[in-house]
């Protein structure tokens, strides 16, 4: 059965379309064309503004003339993660969408309906001339995932409404009016090479199988980081049996909770024992620890070909002092909003290039106060060992606006269509909207969407029937907005 026959048809065929593009952040230019031609194929106004967002404007249908304007916001790029034994090109490839039960699955990668689904929905919008509502202009942003670059670049102008739908969350039923704002902290440890002592063996360590997800929405839910992992048995093994330290890889994105890691060490050969029944009792340790979170969680070890060279021994000590002390998970939790975090902060992954490592974080707060005060507690870690640091710009949260027309006119809309009401909550995710409500003085917004899992990872999933109540409810909103 193909996704294009599932219910509602003009949603899931638009999505499927989507999934045949590719669209990376930072590398949106396909779904760019794709989106231009969409829109003035069907002679609609299209524009494209310098960053490469683009809103595309459908006027009023009969009778809805003197409607506001409403913007329907989605971002076009899409956390692009696979399967270390997926071969998968996301810059060339299409996403192969399947059919699992009640969801729809990718193949071993994201399925990218973070946020396909809500760019699917707005194109079946302006394909659609029998619908009821008000003039419509849908704006497709870039880049939301790896810093909000299309919000941060838009312009006073580009939209003409001041009611915004964004199409970005992640459970249905449940609207956001509120977000966590947030920065990234990036560490820089310079390196030298030293030369590898022939008395030593090498070995490859490998942390895999962990649920990874995003590290807004899943921080709070006990997973598994890999760099954390890794860390551990590292600095350990560094002070039980003289481990050097040659190479080491964990995680990917800034937003993502580091699923993998690897690192290529060696031991003097005396310890291989001593340090391979080390191995083995540790990693059943933290197997044990996470075995209600992490089930697949696989921690292997095995003998590898020496490598060229091991990072000098200062260094390694104090990366690896480093990494131990860096936070990972709930800094605090909202003492006003049962359930919210308000604040965390995510070890998201570890590089090297020719004479760094490279240890990059992301820092979440829905305060101004605490989330200065996170990243200052990340640069005091780093910079005491030695390391030197850089921040992103970061981005504004979103204060919940209890006395909000549109929260008033979705939740009658949602209880006339579903018979009940929907729940309005503020999340620990960032969203676009903190940024445009910036730049829009008075727009009224909420975000909503269909049902989604295991968002940022592979097992990232879409629930079907979630996607018929969430196009429903998008048609209520819009024919009922005056």
């Amino acid at each position: 059965m193909s996704i294009e026959t599932l219910k509602p048809e003009p949603v899931w065929q638009s999505f499927a379309e989507i999934c045949k593009v590719p669209r990376p952040s930072k590398k949106e230019e396909k779904i760019i064309a794709y989106l231009m031609e969409y829109g003035l194929s069907r002679k609609l106004e299209t524009i494209k503004d310098a960053a490469g967002n683009i809103v595309i404007r459908k006027p009023a249908s009969k009778g809805y003339e003197n409607r506001p304007w409403v913007c329907l916001q989605s971002h076009m790029d899409m956390v692009c993660e696979k399967n270390s034994d997926v071969d998968h090109d996301f810059e060339k490839d299409a996403i192969q969408p399947w059919i699992d039960g009640d969801w729809v699955k990718a193949k071993g990668t994201t399925l990218g309906a973070d946020d396909g689904i809500g760019m699917a929905a707005q194109l079946a919008i302006l394909n659609d001339k029998t619908l009821e509502h008000g003039p419509i202009e849908c704006l497709f942003t870039v880049d939301e995932e790896t810093g909000l670059t299309g919000a941060f670049a838009l312009q006073p102008g580009f939209l003409k409404s001041l009611v915004l739908l964004n199409l970005d969350s992640e459970d249905e039923g449940e609207f956001c009016i509120g977000c966590a704002g947030g920065r990234d902290t990036q560490a820089f440890f310079d390196f030298s090479k030293t030369p590898v002592d022939k008395a030593t063996i090498a070995f490859r360590i490998n942390v895999n199988g962990l649920r990874g997800g995003h590290s807004g929405d899943d921080i709070s839910k006990g997973l598994g980081n890999a760099n954390k992992i890794m860390n551990r048995f590292l600095w350990n093994a560094e002070r039980m049996f003289g481990l050097r330290l040659s190479h080491i890889e964990g995680g990917n994105l800034h937003n993502a909770i580091a699923r993998e890691s690897y690192a290529i060490i060696t031991i003097p050969e005396s310890n291989k024992q001593a340090f391979l029944d080390f191995v083995r009792v540790l990693a059943e340790n933290i197997k044990t620890e996470l075995a209600t979170n992490e089930p697949s969680l696989q921690i292997i070890t095995q003998q590898a070909g020496m490598p060229d060279f091991v990072i000098d021994q200062d260094t390694q000590k104090r990366f690896l002092n480093a990494v131990y002390a860096c936070p990972h998970g709930v800094i605090a939790m909202s003492p006003d909003i049962p359930g919210l975090v308000e604040t965390s902060t995510n070890l998201a992954s570890v590089k090297m290039n020719e004479n760094k490592i490279i240890v990059n974080t992301s820092q979440r707060s829905s305060v101004a106060s605490s989330k200065k005060d996170i990243v200052d507690m990340m640069d005091s870690v780093f910079l005491s060992m030695g390391a030197s640091t850089t921040h992103g710009d970061g981005y504004p949260g979103w204060k919940p606006n209890m006395n909000s027309p549109l929260i008033g006119i979705a939740k009658e809309s949602y209880k006339n269509l579903f018979g009940n009401e929907p729940r309005f909550m503020a999340i620990h995710a960032g969203l676009e909207c903190g940024l445009i409500g910036e730049k829009y003085e008075g727009m009224d917004m909420i975000s909503f969407g269909p049902t989604l899992r295991g968002v940022h990872s592979p097992a990232e999933k879409l629930e079907i029937v979630s996607v018929q109540k969430f196009w429903d409810f998008l048609l209520a909103i819009l024919k009922s907005l005056k």
